[in-house]
């Protein structure tokens, strides 16, 4: 009996390191989908050291859902930001959480990066800014909530006031 508990207790010490990796391996492949359609985005961009000029809006956004769109058609939607149109890189995906950079072209070229959690019909995101030469940063966070299906086309921007 006490060899068949020896045995056992070896198989046990040896299977817990794998259960532990395959529910880490599982977590991992678990990703939060964020349902395509209409959302409304509360958008604030901070600037440091000028708190009069904070700029809050709201914009109307359309996310298609498209598979291809790895950084799910989240992007900077502060007004006249050059970084609106800029490629994404570096994109990672891990349960609820989004993580992607933002990279424009060009010498002195605005760069960002973006941290958002996601929910099903929701999302939070950050997106920290470094405007290029002139050696400005920023800062815009979107609060986003889903109000429906798209009234118009896919991934198009309609900014209300």
């Amino acid at each position: 009996m006490m060899q068949i508990a020896a045995s056992l207790g070896g198989w046990l010490v040896a299977a817990v390191p794998l259960l532990a990796a395959a529910e880490t391996t599982r977590e991992a492949e678990f990703l939060v989908e964020l349902a395509p359609g209409a959302y409304e985005v509360e958008v604030r961009l901070e600037l440091p050291n000028l708190p009069d000029m904070t700029a809050n809006r709201t914009a109307a956004i359309c996310l298609a859902g498209n598979e291809s769109d790895t950084h799910l058609g989240l992007v900077v939607l502060s007004e006249n930001n050059p970084l609106a149109s800029c490629a994404k890189r570096a994109v990672a995906r891990s349960g609820n959480r989004l993580t992607f950079d933002i990279a424009c072209d060009g010498g002195n070229a605005a760069t960002g990066n973006a941290v958002y959690t996601i929910a099903r019909d929701s999302f939070q995101g950050r997106i920290t800014m470094k405007m290029g030469g002139k050696n400005m940063t920023m800062t815009e966070t979107q609060r986003g909530r889903r109000t429906g299906d798209c009234p118009m086309p896919a991934s198009r921007l309609t900014p209300q006031n």
